[in-house]
């Protein structure tokens, strides 16, 4: 029972001499850790702010203004450690042969940041732009370090690493898209008129642009009709819209005007055997 008390007692004055020797060291450390913390959000914001100004990517923003929140914070968790008392080089050198054995595990994640620096920096694309790569395309909805993100016109998201990215053929429709919209008219139609009609569409509709300059000719001759291929311009987000609204202005158009798009026709001969053996 001697025994016991003696053992707490002792315990007990470890853990009181060990407050009185670490405690103010440890409160301190943990008041520094809480103001580097405020201290890297304030610069983060701030560092959002000023760059809001300048003429540069979302990304590059975000980017820039974590790593010197990153930074800021560094820099008070080392203010923290040196008050503790704890030797720095030995911690540098194990956080360097740990980081190199995380490296070799992440290779594909440090691959996909890699790629998402470059495309960053280079700027193939920017948020906004149509883009087609790896087989998929999309409107270019946010890019980060990992992945970019490409909204199709159905509203879906596919996202895409970025080491999937660099390398790769890259087509860049920007924030514009030419739509592809054909129609028929008889052959004996006047030609000029129905163009004429169709410009009238283009101009009346506020989804075309007026620069660059629609396209409107024929294009072929074929089986019972004259194909006129008709493509205007239109904002990417405006494209399904856009050819569904065309299509029906141009068929109201011709309807209204008498100008005849002609169903396919086949005329089919029957020969008399009879006739033609004698």
């Amino acid at each position: 029972m001697n025994e016991q008390a003696v053992t707490i007692s002792h315990a007990k004055d470890t853990l009181l001499d060990l407050l009185i020797r670490f405690g103010p060291r440890l409160l301190t450390a943990l008041l520094i850790l809480a103001a580097g913390v405020a201290a890297s959000r304030w610069v983060s914001r701030w560092m959002g702010q000023m760059l809001s100004h300048r003429e540069l990517e979302p990304p590059i923003r975000l980017l820039l203004a974590r790593v010197v929140a990153a930074a800021c914070l560094a820099l008070f968790v080392i203010l923290s450690l040196q008050n503790l008392g704890v030797e720095l080089l030995p911690l540098i050198a194990g956080l360097g042969v740990a980081g190199a054995g995380l490296a070799l595990a992440t290779q594909g994640v440090l691959s996909n940041v890699v790629a998402g620096l470059s495309i960053i920096f280079a700027k193939p694309f920017r948020v906004g732009e149509y883009i087609a790569i790896a087989g998929v395309e999309g409107m270019v909805h946010s890019i980060t370090l990992f992945s970019t993100t490409l909204t199709h016109v159905d509203r879906s998201h596919v996202v895409v690493p970025n080491r999937k990215i660099v390398g790769e053929i890259l087509h860049n429709y920007g924030r514009i898209r030419q739509l592809e919209v054909s129609v028929g008219v008889a052959y004996d139609t006047d030609l000029p008129r129905a163009l004429g009609l169709i410009e009238e569409v283009l101009q009346a509709s506020a989804r075309v642009l007026k620069d660059p300059a629609a396209v409107v000719q024929p294009v072929q001759l074929g089986d019972s009709s004259v194909g006129i291929a008709v493509r205007p311009w239109v904002l990417v987000e405006d494209v399904t819209a856009a050819s569904g609204e065309i299509t029906a202005a141009v068929l109201a158009a011709f309807n209204s005007r008498g100008v005849v798009i002609p169903v396919p026709q086949r005329e089919v001969r029957l020969v008399d055997e009879r006739a033609a053996a004698r």
